[in-house]
């Protein structure tokens, strides 16, 4: 309890005595009117009513800090003041009310220090003598105290009185002072642990908001209590939106883990993101125990790992992508070599004239196979050592309209619009004969899986960041209206040799990957479960 509080304590003690005096000597005059005569009477209400009043004005000035040093010191004043002047109306030796001496030595000793309440005591001791005294010898009887009093009791039981009196004033204010000085060091104590309990709640909740992860607790029941900045921006509901939920209705997933959660557990799960999307999140489940050691709840911490996973099988494929490559390149040159000596041998056999027709039937199949072989092993080796690309700055829209109009003749595009929704004056840096390729496998693609009535859309923008820094990247999309890519062909897509159609090689996706590698840019595949296929490509601008 603080100065201020302590003050304001002793001020409605002081009110409430003023007015239970009051209401007892108006209660003692009306039903005893002979108990005291009416001036003493009168003047007796007066001093409690100032009394009331006085005090009423020191809880107002109170208000002020300046004021509360000297109200504090006039208050005790006033008590003495109060108190001599009370006794002297209600009989003086045969006072009932000497005893209220004691309040203002407890008050001096709470709301000053301990050598004040000592003084206090000092005071109050030689103002009890002092009318003791003087009531003893007649001094007081022309205010109305009767030395007859005095003397009836004699020297000896007046000396008694004013030494008991007197050692219970040093005692009030001994063992006032010392609770005083003992309350002044607990307060200050109680203080300092304060300050520190509040450091460690500022700064445990500067940690908990701040850290890169999602961090929530939730009760025995399931409910959520703490839901941390990071676990906002991931689900994209603040902690007043979901404080109290069930954990079953924000990340239905992570229920059934605090239903098992008797010690740590680890694992990962996946969930729809907040824009849409799947997102891989790993997590972490403690559970804690409250002051007495009973299950309080548990402790979850998760964080967002869905471009770890995908750099993970990035890395992952391009390891793989670089072995196979390495192996077809080796295996491409020495399947070619025995190849064009049976091509050569099958022509000069042909070129005889001496074989019959149906020999020569077979004999063409071969050709045409070793033909369609050859074109294989072409596109193996341009998978497996890509040329270096010859950067220039190309119009994007230009080039996309020369391919919309190319493709126009093909008979895969019939019956599949081709939105050209590229801005104009967009430009890449890049290899243009290897941009044109990438663009024509992918509108292949496209237009295979929209099938007749389909449309394929091309976008391109300017953005910053996407390739792992702050730099502008040129983004480039393909989408599709087609019913999408499974699971199992999102995990293989880029691998040759690898493919969903019949008659595919399975190496052109494996390619425009190693050309979009090769130009230091990205391709992701986005496949909706609505439908539709997206291929995005990010290149440096």
């Amino acid at each position: 309890m603080g100065p201020e509080r302590r003050l304001r304590l002793f001020i409605y003690a002081r009110i409430l005595v003023a007015f239970l005096f009051l209401a007892s000597t108006v209660f003692l005059n009306l039903n005893e009117p002979k108990a005291v005569d009416d001036s003493s009477y009168v003047a007796m209400v007066r001093l409690v009513g100032f009394s009331f009043l006085f005090s009423a004005l020191s809880y107002f000035f109170l208000k002020f800090q300046r004021f509360r040093l000297f109200i504090t010191h006039l208050q005790t004043i006033w008590d003495l003041l109060f108190v001599t002047v009370l006794l002297l109306f209600t009989g003086g030796v045969t006072s009932p009310y000497s005893f209220l001496y004691l309040l203002s030595i407890m008050s001096a000793g709470v709301m000053l220090r301990r050598k004040d309440a000592i003084q206090t005591a000092s005071l109050c001791g030689i103002l009890y003598g002092a009318i003791v005294d003087f009531q003893y010898f007649g001094l007081l009887a022309p205010i109305g105290l009767s030395q007859a009093a005095a003397l009836q009791l004699g020297p000896m039981r007046l000396f008694y009185n004013i030494f008991l009196n007197l050692m219970g004033f040093y005692l009030a204010a001994f063992i006032t002072g010392y609770l005083s000085v003992l309350a002044e060091e607990s307060e200050e104590a109680f203080r300092a642990k304060s300050i520190n309990y509040d450091e460690l709640e500022q700064l445990s909740s500067t940690i908990v908001s701040n850290v890169e992860s999602g961090l929530l607790t939730v009760t025995p029941e399931g409910r959520i209590r703490v839901f941390n900045r990071y676990a906002e921006e991931l689900t994209g509901k603040s902690q007043a939106d979901v404080y109290d939920l069930p954990l079953q209705e924000v990340l239905p997933a992570m229920a059934s883990v605090i239903e098992d959660a008797s010690g740590v557990s680890n694992g990962e799960f996946a969930c729809e993101g907040p824009r849409g999307g799947n997102m891989i999140l790993g997590y972490s489940a403690v559970p804690f125990n409250g002051l007495l050691g009973e299950r309080a709840g548990t402790i979850l911490n998760f964080k967002d790992l869905t471009s770890i996973k995908e750099m993970e099988q990035a890395l992952k494929r391009r390891e793989r992508l670089a072995t196979l490559g390495e192996l077809s390149a080796r295996m491409a040159h020495e399947i070619r070599n025995p190849l064009a000596a049976m091509t050569g041998s099958v022509q000069l056999l042909v070129e005889h004239g001496s074989i019959v027709e149906s020999d020569q039937r077979l004999l063409a199949i071969i050709l045409r196979e070793a033909d369609r072989l050859n074109l294989l092993i072409d596109e193996f080796l341009s998978y497996a050592r890509p040329a270096p690309p010859h950067k220039q700055p190309i119009e994007l829209r230009e080039l996309i309209e020369d391919l919309r109009l190319l493709l126009a003749a093909d008979r895969r595009f019939g019956g599949v619009a081709i939105a050209n929704l590229v801005p104009a004056a967009l430009t890449v840096h890049a290899d243009e004969n290897q941009v044109r390729q990438v663009l024509i496998n992918l509108l292949h693609n496209a237009a295979e899986a929209s099938r007749h009535d389909g449309s394929v859309e091309i976008e391109a923008s300017l953005q910053n960041g996407g390739l792992g820094a702050e730099a502008p990247v040129t983004r480039i999309s393909v989408t599709d209206n087609g019913p999408g890519l499974s699971d199992e062909a999102m995990l293989h897509l880029f691998e040759p040799f690898w493919t969903t159609k019949p008659s595919g090689t399975g190496l052109g996706l494996a390619i425009i990957y190693r050309i979009i590698e090769g130009h230091g840019g990205c391709i992701k595949v986005e496949s909706p479960l609505a439908g539709g296929c997206r291929f995005t490509i990010m290149l440096p601008a």
